[in-house]
């Protein structure tokens, strides 16, 4: 496979320059320009990468090395941004959730369908070792039939957005699309649906704006109902203290009729446990376990599960194959965080569209 040109577009968000290693770790990729049009910030990290700059996104579209691009701009900006990269024949990589809104993504899909080109966003909890055991478990039955989940995820104060000036934008609905619900319930929902390889069918939910006091909502819960009866419940938010370990309050729970799974995921770690409890009939001398895995440590962002999914992105381009997360299931992810908003603003349960 020849090497695979990369463009990073955007510098205003915390992740990309964390990209960067996973890149470098594969060496069927290199990164070979960045676009950003704050001049300090570009030049910056240009500078200290040795990556060619772009001051214009479209700059970086006319060149003929760029293969794929990789988008952090604000969410309400990406698509127009993707329609363009489309027409120019690139491939395509957007930072979860892709848009503000659902129709942004839709507007995404036409446009990379039109120009024969592909279309990704980096769920990468997909890829974590753990994820992976827990799916196996699961369609082996350990816990029976998934009848509950729970997913967590409290982050630290929004206010992280401010420093430096990187990414403020996450503070406007407008730009955004919404809170913690928004740019991080998405990976849970991602998640739930990949495990039960199932839809969202209903939800309902509440947003609270009560800890921060800003337009987007800084607590969120929501109860989904999934098409084959499983039910889960999320809690997602920007509300632990600087202080609290790691800076993010993680846990993931499944109960099925047989049986539970628990996992506190190792946020910036390698070392996860994993409660089992099983009550079927081979499990009985020893119905409950606490499973190790050891992951190895991988700079960059999300550790190995980054690198994980950008790998099987470049693997997977190079033998024709199609890509395994794709803007559909972007789609599908923000239609349900739309419809818990929808939910919470009614106080009525609300149907997730079928497509």
């Amino acid at each position: 496979m020849r090497t695979l040109g990369v463009g990073i577009v955007g510098l205003h968000h915390l992740h990309p320059v964390e990209y960067l290693p996973h890149f470098r770790a594969i060496p069927e990729t290199q990164v070979r320009a960045i676009a950003e049009a704050d001049a300090e910030l570009r030049d910056r990290v240009c500078g200290a990468t040795q990556i060619a700059p772009c001051a214009e996104a479209d700059e970086l579209l006319r060149r003929e090395d760029i293969d794929l691009v990789v988008v952090f701009l604000p969410h309400a900006d990406c698509p127009d941004f993707v329609e363009r990269a489309a027409a120019a024949g690139k491939h395509i990589v957007v930072e979860k959730p892709m848009a503000a809104t659902s129709a942004g993504i839709r507007r995404m899909l036409r446009a990379a369908a039109a120009a024969g080109v592909r279309l990704s966003t980096p769920y990468c909890w997909r890829y974590h070792p753990v994820s992976r055991h827990i799916r196996q478990m699961l369609a082996d039955g350990v816990v029976g039939q998934v009848v509950a989940l729970e997913g967590r995820c409290a982050a630290g104060s929004p206010q992280r957005y401010l420093a430096n000036g990187i990414s403020p934008w996450l503070l406007s609905r407008e730009r955004a699309g919404g809170g913690p619900l928004h740019n991080l319930g998405v990976h849970w929902i991602d998640l739930f649906r990949w495990l039960l390889a199932d839809e969202v069918d209903a939800v309902t939910g509440m947003v609270s704006h009560a800890q921060h006091h800003l337009e987007i909502e800084d607590n969120s819960f929501a109860v989904l109902r999934f098409r084959g009866g499983a039910t889960a419940v999320l809690d997602i938010s920007y509300s632990v203290p600087d202080a609290y370990p790691a800076g993010r309050d993680l846990f993931i729970g499944i109960r099925g009729t047989q049986g539970t799974i628990s996992w506190s995921p190792a946020w910036g770690g390698t070392a996860d446990e994993v409660c089992v409890c099983s009550g079927r009939p081979e499990a009985q001398d020893a119905p409950v376990r606490t499973l190790r895995l050891a992951s190895r440590a991988v700079p960059g962002y999300g550790g190995v599960s980054g690198l994980a999914y950008l790998r099987e992105i470049v693997e997977d381009l190079g033998a024709g194959r199609p890509w395994r997360v794709t803007g559909e299931d972007g789609l599908r992810a923000l239609m349900v965080v739309e419809a818990v908003y929808e939910a919470a603003a009614t106080g009525r349960t609300v149907k997730v569209p079928a497509d």
